[in-house]
């Protein structure tokens, strides 16, 4: 969980430019293009011809917290048996073509989303909207394949979750930070939900959500976005467009005090999670906090010179390792989170003091000003830097469009980062960031032989989001 700002939490914009970024479209925005065709498929196409490659995505709007109790999981088990053959592909000759062809595949299911892509020549472009199509409405639910399926996907999370103690930790603390909204379940899924899971269940998931009017298209590469559109006219276009109706909104009642849940496992140290419940870009906060938040992250948690490392891990030596981050862009508000170990001859009670007393310095006192432009800077180089890859760049868009916001807005990050002041922070942390909205989980190791590693069982190639 160190840095949660990663390339796939930090949803950013375009390279830096001379010219004025608040009159001056940033190239990125220039180069995009996007349609939506009558069936309701959105399909949004970026030019980026520095390598001779392409990044197709297919993203739908779907995730593990759209599943109510009893069927946690089945955005997840449905990611996987996507792969599992249609009417016209036997299971797993999807993954086969497209090796044949040299590219790469795979997918992953977060909270808010189920993502599919591939990376390959942009000439064989062809070969991904046919069997995307193909999979978007003809995937065939075979039995069979599902039993076995099933089976890799509950070791994922044995292997994952119940034999690794600070992720058993964090599932426990996720269901406590929330009481109500979805985001206190896994996207694996709950064992008990799982083991009750039926091929019936994944196929009224697919019919209802797998519709092309809840699917954004992203294709990012050395492209003409004449022809891919003509491409998804003609893979797509013929689909059937059901009708899709959203979740209803469910937020999280308001917290009143703090709360705290222990593990006792056996593990080899302890481990300490605190998050503090925060706004997200896409509703119920001012439109610069999020922003501010994420600055206010890399105050504490933006490398070698933030205050984490330099005041706790060198300074006073109680950390072992001590993080921080916030995730501004998903669908419902979330947490703004610290973690850590304690140094050997430390107790994690000393270590959660001494984030407590980061998170009131900050709230007493605005950052200085060559200390926030220090951290602006690293999180804007970070940017420039994803901002090369084609992948991130799809990733970028397609997570945007498919929590509700317009991608648009990863072109305007670098702004807002900038326009940050000392002010803001210490507002956000004042705000935010009280004792009452804490939730604190504690790993307590046990006496006890430590989980044994079991190699992961076949099949289980795809990733989950968080």
């Amino acid at each position: 969980m160190k840095r949660i700002l990663s390339a796939l939490l930090l949803l950013a914009g375009a390279p830096l430019h001379a010219a004025n970024p608040e009159t001056t479209p940033p190239a990125s925005t220039r180069a995009t293009q996007e349609q939506t065709l009558g069936n309701g498929l959105k399909v949004i196409v970026r030019e980026d011809h520095r390598a001779p490659v392409a990044v197709t995505q297919v993203w739908y709007k779907v995730g593990s917290s759209y599943e109510p109790g009893g069927l946690t999981g089945t955005s997840h088990v449905l990611e996987h048996m996507m792969f599992k053959g249609t009417a016209r592909l036997k299971p797993n000759e999807f993954s086969r073509i497209i090796a044949d062809n040299g590219g790469e595949e795979n997918a992953f299911t977060g909270a808010d989303y189920t993502a599919y892509f591939q990376t390959l020549a942009a000439d064989r472009l062809e070969v991904c909207f046919r069997l995307e199509a193909d999979r978007m409405h003809n995937l065939r639910l075979d039995p069979a394949e599902f039993a076995k399926e099933l089976e890799v996907v509950k070791e994922e999370r044995r292997l994952r979750t119940e034999d690794q103690p600070q992720s058993a930790l964090y599932e426990l603390f996720n269901a406590t930070a929330y009481l109500a909204h979805p985001y206190r379940n896994p996207v694996i899924g709950w064992d008990d939900d799982l083991a009750h899971l039926t091929v019936a269940d994944v196929k009224d998931w697919y019919q209802r959500w797998y519709q092309p009017s809840n699917a954004t298209l992203v294709v990012v590469g050395d492209v003409d976005p004449a022809r891919v559109f003509s491409l998804a006219r003609r893979y797509f276009g013929g689909l059937p467009g059901g009708t899709v109706t959203p979740p209803k909104r469910q937020m999280e009642p308001p917290q009143r005090g703090e709360r705290r849940v222990e593990l006792k496992a056996p593990a080899e140290v302890p481990y300490l999670i605190m998050g503090y419940r925060a706004p997200a870009a896409t509703a119920d906060a001012a439109d610069w906090e999020p922003y501010a938040l994420e600055v206010l992250a890399g105050v504490l948690d933006g490398g070698e010179s933030a205050r984490l490392a330099s005041e706790l891990r060198r300074g006073q030596e109680i950390a072992a390792s001590a993080g921080a981050g916030y995730r501004a862009f998903q669908r419902a508000p979330g947490l703004f989170l610290l973690e850590g170990t304690p140094a050997q001859g430390r107790t994690v009670e000393q270590l959660e003091q001494a984030l407590r007393a980061q998170i009131r310095a900050l709230t007493e006192k605005p950052v200085q000003a060559d200390e926030l432009e220090r951290v602006k800077a690293q999180v804007v180089a970070a940017e420039v830097y994803q901002r090369d890859s084609v992948f991130y760049q799809a990733m970028r868009i397609g997570m945007l469009e498919t929590i509700g916001l317009n991608w648009r807005v990863g072109d305007d990050y670098v702004r807002r980062i900038r326009a940050v002041t000392p002010e803001q922070v210490q507002q956000v942390a004042l705000r935010y960031l009280g004792e009452d909205k804490l939730t604190v989980g504690v790993l307590r190791p046990q006496p006890g032989a430590l989980p044994t590693r079991r190699p992961a069982a076949s099949g289980g190639r795809h990733d989950i989001g968080n």
